[in-house]
């Protein structure tokens, strides 16, 4: 999340958590969509400059991002629950 800030970041993250559990259909709370929409950034950033070399820019760049981040975790945390 490159540039945005840590009030850009908080809501960003809050907006994104919030669109990954209404296209996952899970219920968390506000806190967690924040974390999960941060989290979430930071892991498909990572993994975008690793296999691309390089990451979306911009406020909607990051959204998207974010959101993608976001799904996947949720999906995780589905898998490893299943699991166990």
């Amino acid at each position: 999340m490159t540039g945005i800030g840590w009030i850009g970041a908080i809501i960003l993250g809050a907006l994104a958590g919030w669109v990954a559990e209404k296209i996952m259909k899970s219920d968390q709370g506000l806190l967690l969509n924040i974390v999960l929409g941060i989290v979430g950034a930071l892991v498909m950033n990572w993994l975008l400059i690793a296999i691309i070399g390089t990451t979306l820019g911009g406020w909607i760049g990051q959204l998207v991002v974010a959101i993608i981040g976001a799904c996947l975790l949720i999906f995780l945390g589905r898998f490893i629950r299943r699991k166990t």
